[in-house]
């Protein structure tokens, strides 16, 4: 990196505070140049300081971390993490990252103790991360058009299955996708998304809520089955696995223990092409690092065919440029034109 990442701290827990300026300050990369209590200390605190990247509480006094992110990126658009407890703000979680908050954080505890200090390799990637996204992408994300009414789509390809993989900018990356589909979508979708655990549920039915298309969280043994959407349960990769009555249903498992993220891209599209060979879609969309790439191999190994979301709507053109470099991308396509793509390939 050639210039140190300046950090704006929100926290109203004091300890919490002094303890991501240690956690932070430790990393070459990083100086945490001030802290705030609540949101409106952190807007006069934001505009003095002009940081590169703003961590943020969510459950503060006198203005929360959900207003504080809307309001900050009214007045200067800058890359939020969102450092909370889960258990306390799932909800609020996923109305920080509508407002544009770039990720999340989980702190292990909400007391102060030394367990805080568990968070910090997690921590300080998540503000590299922070620091090298597209703004102007994430921001136009959010502008999710209404949902439309439904069309009818006959298949007419030999697709059976689309697999997706994202990450970076997933939750709102969706959201200009899956509400497109049409209810009656005739194959299944599967979907791996990294989030922290504890969070997939209910952003599964906040996104069904909005879509025509069936949307769940992964059941192990469900049924994958037209007109359905899946996401990966955080914590554990989602593969294939086909009983004597010929239907294909859902397995859950921690294993493999050895890839970067739980659920994986890589595991997912393997089972597929394991399972669906040169009948399955890969589509892999804006995300950090190379999940996704060892995956597309395998598909296209097996005759399938990849989708990437092309760089310029990415928030993080890191695992679509993966494959892209790899030579595993049949085709890239902006992530305004991703579902009539989809719709268009089926």
């Amino acid at each position: 990196m050639d210039k140190l990442i300046k950090v704006l701290i929100v926290d109203d827990s004091a300890y919490i505070r002094k303890v991501l300026k240690m956690i932070l300050n430790k990393s070459p990369f990083i100086e945490v140049v001030g802290t705030a209590t609540n949101g409106i200390d952190a807007l006069e605190k934001a505009e003095q300081l002009e940081p590169d990247v703003i961590t943020c509480d969510l459950i503060m006094p006198e203005m929360d971390g959900v207003s504080f992110i809307r309001e900050q990126m009214k007045r200067k658009p800058v890359p939020i993490v969102v450092v909370s407890i889960a258990s306390e703000s799932g909800e609020m979680a996923l109305k920080a990252l509508e407002a544009c908050a770039v990720s999340f954080v989980q702190k292990p505890t909400a007391l102060a103790t030394d367990r805080v200090f568990e968070m910090s390799e997690e921590l300080v990637q998540a503000v590299k991360n922070a620091s090298g996204i597209s703004l102007r992408a994430l921001i136009n994300q959010a502008s999710v058009k209404p949902v439309e009414p439904d069309i009818n789509v006959e298949k007419r390809s030999g697709t059976e299955i689309i697999v997706i993989g994202i990450s970076t900018g997933g939750p709102q990356g969706l959201k200009s996708v899956i509400p497109h589909l049409p209810a009656l979508f005739p194959v299944p979708v599967v979907i791996v998304l990294h989030m922290p655990v504890g969070y997939t549920d209910l952003y599964s039915r906040k996104l069904g809520e909005i879509s025509k298309i069936h949307v769940s969280e992964g059941r192990e043994g469900q049924p994958v089955t037209a007109g359905e959407v899946i996401i990966a349960p955080a914590g554990k990769h989602l593969t294939f696995r086909r009983s004597g009555d010929g239907m294909t249903y859902v397995h859950l498992d921690s294993k493999p223990f050895d890839t970067p993220h739980r659920p994986s891209v890589d595991v997912l599209f393997e089972s597929a092409a394991n399972m669906f060979g040169e009948h399955v879609l890969g589509v892999v969309m804006t995300g950090m690092g190379n999940d996704g790439k060892e995956g597309s191999a395998w598909i296209k190994a097996k005759g399938g065919k990849v989708i990437c979301e092309s760089q310029e709507t990415c928030v993080v053109y890191g695992m679509p440029r993966s494959v892209v470099e790899a030579g595993l991308c049949d085709m890239e396509v902006p992530l305004y034109d991703m579902a009539n793509k989809l719709i268009e390939v089926i």
